[in-house]
Order: structure tokens, then sequence, then C-alpha cells
């Protein structure tokens, strides 16, 4: 069964944006996209806002520490007003709403237009100081990665026990969905040829760095959001965002901006397969759940082609 979004009623809504902003919100919409959460936007005193709501009970912890570290590091991200729970025991966050529309209304011409700056943006993620954190994956409200190395976070990330966490009983989709066991194990066997050398470089990583996660006015990019965020290789977001656009020639796109700075990438073939193999993974299982079988075939052919 195909995961489903939180139903949330408007009345709730609207009272929580004018707890938080007063009596006088308008224009709450619905807005498409969020994969995990309903998001709505409004106005309140000519600025936009957009709260969002899941029913996974720490679900915007962690962004509160992301705004901040992402914000005054010169990085366009959304600041943070508000986390609460609504009356039926929803997760809901309230932030400041980027101006623009997602990169992904505008048409391949004007998305091209824009790459240079959106590599200088993933350049400007992966070059955050996180020095004074620790631990690889998920970041916690902390601040703090979820484990203490790489490839203990991708062993815990695949394990079968997911107790609480959106992948709860996911070995079930090997019954309920498209979700091959087989192929599966083979990919996962893939990654872990790969592990140590991802493991060479920590980094923050948005997760899901790609066009419906960027707002852009046409001619620049004026923010990125929804970061699915973790510490790791950098090159996660290359792939990510190569997979998405793949016309564009991101990795040459990279290459020539780490050439121009003079900046050496050891390893990076490498890297980038393992990468590549570690969203794909992770791809395969929540298209599955989504129940999105064009997206699960269309990545399983990429990473079954995939040569050294």
């Amino acid at each position: 069964m195909a995961y489903e979004k939180p139903n949330v009623a408007m009345s709730e809504i609207e009272h929580i944006l004018q707890n938080h902003l007063g009596s006088d919100v308008a224009e709450i919409t619905p807005l498409s996209g969020g994969n995990m959460s309903n998001v709505f936007s409004c106005s309140f005193e000519e600025k936009g806002y957009i709260v969002k709501f899941s029913d996974l009970p720490h679900a915007y912890e962690t962004e509160h520490y992301i705004s901040n570290l992402l914000s005054v590091q010169g990085i366009p991200y959304p600041q943070n007003l508000a986390l609460g729970k609504t009356s039926q025991g929803l997760t809901y966050l309230l932030m400041e709403r980027m101006e623009g529309r997602t990169l992904s209304e505008f048409t391949a011409v004007e998305q091209a237009q824009q790459l240079p700056e959106i590599m200088g943006i993933l350049s400007k993620l992966a070059n955050a100081d996180v020095r004074a954190t620790n631990g690889y994956g998920w970041i916690g409200s902390d601040g703090n990665g979820s484990h203490a190395t790489w490839r203990d976070f991708i062993v815990a990330s695949n394990a079968e026990d997911q107790t609480g966490t959106f992948w709860e009983n996911w070995h079930d989709l090997f019954r309920t969905s498209c979700l091959e066991k087989d192929v599966y194990e083979e990919i996962y066997n893939r990654l872990m040829a790969y592990v140590h050398y991802n493991e060479s470089d920590r980094s923050f990583i948005h997760g899901d760095f790609h066009q419906w996660n960027m707002m852009s006015d046409g001619t620049r990019i004026t923010g990125i959001i929804d970061g699915n965020s973790m510490y790791g290789d950098s090159l996660v977001d290359l792939v990510v965002l190569d997979r998405h656009l793949p016309e564009l020639g991101v990795i040459n796109a990279y290459q020539n901006m780490q050439e121009k700075a003079g900046i050496a990438t050891p390893n990076f073939k490498e890297r980038l397969m393992g990468a590549y193999y570690c969203k794909g993974l992770d791809g395969l299982r929540f298209y599955a759940k989504m129940g999105w079988k064009d997206a699960y075939q269309g990545t399983l052919d990429f990473l079954l082609n995939l040569k050294d």
C-alpha cells in the first residue's frame, strides 16, 4: 500500500497560523510536493509563510538546527518560526516562504541557465562548517550524526528492524510491492564494496538536492528547501542532482568547477559510484512504498547498468 500523507482539517490549520502569526492570516493554500508532509502556504502582513504537517513524531526537530547552520553561512534556507503538535498529535512546522516557484516549474533552458548558481550552492553546502559536530548519517536535533561511521549508518539504514521510523516493517514491501529482495540485496552488496571510499569525506548533505526542492524567480535560485539532511560524502548531493537533471551534464559541471578552483577530489569515481548506489538503493525502497512503479523501474535499470 502506498504511503498516504496525513489529513489536516482547515480549522486546525487556521488555529495554528492565527496563534503564531495573528488573526489576519490570508490565502491559506495547499501546495503540491512534499512526499512526507502536507504543506500549505499563507500570507500575513505582506509576507509569505509555509506550514507543514507530518505524522512522524520527530519529523521537524532537526530543521531548527539546519536552518541556523545554513543561514549563517550564506546558504538560502528558510528560517523556522515555530514547531509544535496539533490537537490530533500531528507534528507541524511554521517557516518563512522563499520567493518564487520551484525550479521544476521552469523550462529546461531556464533550468540550465541557473546551473552555475546551483553548483555554487552545492559547493557551499559541502563546505558548511560542521566541525562543532560529530558522527555520520541522519542529523539529530543536537546537530550530531546518528552513527559513529558512514559504514555503521549504511548498515543500520538497511537493517530489517526500523521500529519507530518511516521504514518500520519495510521488509513487508518484498511481499506487497514491486520491491524485489534479490535485486535489493545485489545493489546493497555493490554499495558495501564502495563504502570505505565514501568514508573519506564528512560534509553536510542536503539529501534531496533536486529541482523540486529549489526555489527560483526564473533567473536565480532564491532558496533551498526540504532537506533530508545527514553527514557524509558530499557527492551524495551531486548524484541526486544528476539523477534528477541528467540532461544538464551535472557531473562534468562539478568537475569543471573543482578544476577551476584548484581542488583535487581523490577517488572521485569510486566515491561517485558509492553515492549512486547509496541514494539509488534508498530510492528503490521509497518508490516501492509510494507505489511509483515507473520511478522504481527507471532507478533499478540505472543501478544495474552502472559500471566501474
